[in-house]
C-alpha cells in the first residue's frame, strides 16, 4: 500500500506593518483640523492642538454603561425636545481641540451648535473613565469642557464605583455631588435626570 507523503505547511512569516503608510500623514504636532476631519477610521480619535490621540477600544462593560446612560438621556431628550448622541461623534471645543464624549446632549434639537460634521457645544456631556489613562477624563477633560462653557459634566468611574456630577460656575466646575453605590446620581440642571449608581455600574 502506497503511503502519501504528509504535506507540511511552511510557517507564515509574521506580517510586517506597512510603516510607509504612516509617512503619508502629518507628524504629531503638525496636524491641522482639516487633516483630522479627513481621517477615516473606525477607531476613536481625538484632536488636540496639532496632535491626534487614538483612544483604546472600549470594553464591553464600558459600552454597557454608555448604553444605559444614553437611554436615560434619550428619555429626557424626548420629553424636552432635545437630542442625545453617543460616541463616536465629534465635539469641537475650540479651534484646535476636538473631543468625542461618550454621551453628549443638547436640550433643544434645533440648537445651532448641533452640526453635521461636529457639534460646537453641548448642554451636558458624560465620560466613562478608561483604565488606561484615568487622568484624561478626571482632570484633562474636566478643564477642557469647563473652558468650552459646557454647563454640566458627568464622570462615571467604574474603578472607584462613583458618578461625579459637575456644574459650571463661571469658568470652572464645582461638584454638584459624588454619588456611590446605593445612591441616585442627580443632574445639576434637569430634575428628571436621575441615575441609580448601582444600576449604571451593573448595566447588562
Amino acid at each position: 500500500m502506497m503511503r502519501t507523503k504528509p504535506t507540511v505547511t511552511p510557517p507564515i512569516a509574521e506580517a510586517e506593518p506597512a510603516w510607509e503608510v504612516a509617512l503619508l500623514f502629518p507628524a504629531q504636532g503638525a496636524w491641522s483640523e482639516d487633516d483630522y476631519l479627513y481621517l477615516d477610521t473606525n477607531h476613536l480619535v481625538e484632536f488636540s492642538d496639532g496632535h491626534i490621540e487614538v483612544l483604546p477600544m472600549p470594553s464591553d462593560r464600558h459600552q454597557a454603561i454608555v448604553g444605559f446612560l444614553y437611554v436615560l438621556l434619550l428619555h429626557l431628550a424626548e420629553a424636552m425636545g432635545g437630542t442625545v448622541r453617543m460616541a463616536p461623534l465629534r465635539l469641537r471645543l475650540r479651534p484646535g481641540k476636538i473631543r468625542e464624549p461618550d454621551v453628549i446632549f443638547v436640550a433643544t434639537a434645533a440648537d445651532p451648535r448641533r452640526q453635521n460634521a461636529y457639534w460646537t457645544g453641548a448642554d451636558l456631556v458624560i465620560e466613562v473613565v478608561s483604565p488606561d489613562d484615568p487622568q484624561r477624563d478626571l482632570v484633562t477633560k474636566r478643564g477642557e469642557y469647563a473652558q468650552a462653557g459646557i454647563p454640566e459634566y458627568w464622570i462615571v468611574d467604574p474603578q472607584a464605583e462613583t458618578i461625579t456630577v459637575l456644574r459650571l460656575e463661571e469658568t470652572s466646575y464645582v461638584e454638584h455631588g459624588v454619588f456611590r453605590r446605593g445612591e441616585i446620581a442627580t443632574s445639576a440642571h434637569y430634575a428628571d435626570l436621575q441615575a441609580p449608581v448601582s444600576d449604571v455600574l451593573d448595566a447588562p
